[in-house]
């Protein structure tokens, strides 16, 4: 919102912007902003400084889908860098590390500063052990059915599956995750929200009453860090994407929209934690493809890896989180430039 930088400019207000999407979406934004990313996109795949090569389904969908509803929603995000030079701090949900190429080309226009992974203290660095939500959420979660029914599973064995609180899948995707879920034949656990429960096929619920549990919301953080989660299948939202690797659970992704195919891009190719499912010609992913590629991550030797990696991020994640490292020396380094301003506000008025 630049409008909030200009009323605290007028105000005489130290002025912050907080972009909550990855470093690499908010480059592609950028880029588009400052003309060196000409729309609509003629070429693929498509060079963008510090990111990998991203092909058209690799790009935010407000990038490459001109002709429909999206392109005022581009106008939008693409003018948060309006004044973006203006900025007193600059910060994104993210860390050094795991986007440290993107982030030093960000650097190089205007110093951003990296306070991420925002997710509740007490699942990174316990500094603050009271700090174990987010403190605001859309629906109510069942949380002790959810924990108990994982207490009941062995150790890496279910597919936590949860595609956000905004995305509706058609009747016939909504079919085809089911089926994929149940030929996998592994322990699931899966978040469909109210509205989307009647796109459930018929009886499916009952009939897999042995291997899965359905519900209409849960208690992500809890369940992802759970020792019976082995895999998360996920929309890629950038919430979710930070949430998978801050607790260490590999995933499959299916992208939906807006960031998630860019997300998605990083989480198979870049930090190799995951797997990406690919749609058919009529934009639909299969029970098939489903199967074969939760299996992979789950019983695989590339899963091993994936295992691996995730692991990696997670210990580099709470290092960037704890007393020192690099997130926290931000927040620290921004708390005390506040604190000396506002004693020199106060001396003055002494």
């Amino acid at each position: 919102m630049p409008w909030v930088l200009e009323i605290a400019r007028q105000l005489g207000l130290i002025g912050a912007s907080f972009f909550t999407q990855s470093c690499a979406v908010n480059s592609v934004y950028y880029q588009i902003h400052e003309g060196q990313l000409k729309i609509p996109l003629e070429k693929f795949p498509v060079s963008v400084q510090g990111l990998p090569p991203l092909d058209v389904d690799e790009l935010p969908s407000f990038v490459h889908d001109m002709e429909s509803e999206y392109s005022s929603i581009l106008t939008v995000v693409v003018n948060q860098f309006s004044n973006f030079r203006g900025a007193d701090w600059i910060f994104v949900n993210s860390f050094n590390t795991l986007e440290e190429e993107v982030v030093n080309c960000l650097a190089s226009q205007r110093s951003i500063k990296p306070i991420g992974p925002m997710i509740p203290s007490v699942y990174l660095d316990r500094q603050l052990e009271d700090d174990t939500e987010y403190g605001l959420s859309l629906f109510k979660p069942a949380v002790d059915g959810c924990m108990e029914w994982l207490d009941s599973k062995e150790t890496g064995s279910v597919v936590y599956v949860s595609f956000g609180s905004l995305a509706a899948l058609g009747e016939e995707q909504m079919a085809e995750i089911a089926w994929g879920l149940r030929r996998s034949d592994c322990y699931f656990l899966w978040v469909v929200r109210e509205s989307e429960e009647k796109k459930l096929p018929c009886n499916f619920v009952e009939g897999s009453s042995e291997k899965g549990l359905i519900v209409t919301w849960s208690p992500q953080l809890e369940v992802l860090s759970h020792k019976s989660v082995g895999c998360f299948m996920t929309h890629c939202g950038w919430n979710s994407t930070l949430e998978a690797l801050s607790l260490g659970v590999p995933m499959v992704a299916m992208p939906q929209w807006t960031d998630q195919p860019t997300n998605a891009k990083y989480i198979e190719d870049v930090w190799r934690v995951g797997v990406r499912v690919k749609a058919n010609e009529k934009g639909i992913v299969t029970k098939e493809e489903l199967e074969k590629f939760t299996r992979e991550v789950m019983e695989g030797e590339r899963g091993s890896e994936m295992r691996r990696n995730s692991e990696k991020w997670k210990k580099l994640a709470k290092t960037a989180m704890g007393e020192g490292g690099s997130s926290d020396k931000n927040i620290t380094e921004f708390a005390a430039k506040i604190a000396s301003k506002f004693n020199e506000t106060t001396d003055s008025k002494a």
